[in-house]
């Protein structure tokens, strides 16, 4: 099971660790799908550690899990996954949800910049990995230039994400993808995307 995301600094293939981390997966993979991550930003950065992403509104308080748009409101956040994983947080890109607390993941996810950062264990469930195109693509993030709060100057985003294997049903209730948005225009002081290919 696998996505691919073109994203402003580079493609990367992600394999997913269903069998460890099946609802993260699913989430992950449906959200794709509905284009849910298309044009969001990697909006917090802090070098060597992680880069977060998967919030629609790019400030790091939005975001909801594919769940919560198939069920409702309640269906929002949905519980950890690390109790019984033997997955560490031991190597750089390695992708995990972000959470406010236990059992309380969205759509929202990181991107290890750095290694031997285990004390992530038993705190955010870890349900994949870059399989084609890491080194540069954490490279790209670790360089990038960020204000005093981890937000880069220039913005780098995810353009395009494309399931390469699912073997989820959609869940019911899953409304039909819709088509690809079009580009944002930012709007704040930073250095936009030029998509202009």
């Amino acid at each position: 099971m696998s996505v691919l995301l073109e994203t402003s600094v580079g493609p990367v293939v992600i394999d997913l660790f269903f069998h460890s981390a099946p609802l993260a997966s699913r989430n992950f993979l449906k959200l794709c799908k509905l284009k849910y991550y298309n044009h969001s930003q990697f909006f917090s950065i802090t070098k060597n550690f992680t880069a977060t992403a998967g919030d629609p509104t790019n400030t790091g308080s939005g975001g909801r899990s594919v769940y919560g748009i198939c069920y409702g409101a309640q269906a929002d956040l949905f519980e950890d996954e690390f109790q019984n994983s033997r997955l560490r947080h031991k190597a750089r890109g390695l992708v995990s949800m972000v959470n406010k607390g236990p059992d309380s993941n969205g759509s929202q996810f990181f991107v290890t910049l750095g290694e031997e950062l285990e004390y992530l264990d038993g705190k955010h469930t870890l349900f994949g990995r870059i399989a084609e195109g890491r080194d540069e693509f954490v490279a790209a993030l670790n360089e990038a230039f960020v204000d005093d709060k981890g937000k880069p100057y220039k913005v780098l985003r995810i353009r395009h994400a494309t399931i390469l294997h699912d073997p989820f049903d959609d869940p019911k209730g899953m409304p039909s993808p819709p088509a690809s948005p079009p580009p944002p225009e930012d709007d704040d002081v930073r250095i936009g995307e030029s998509f202009s290919a």
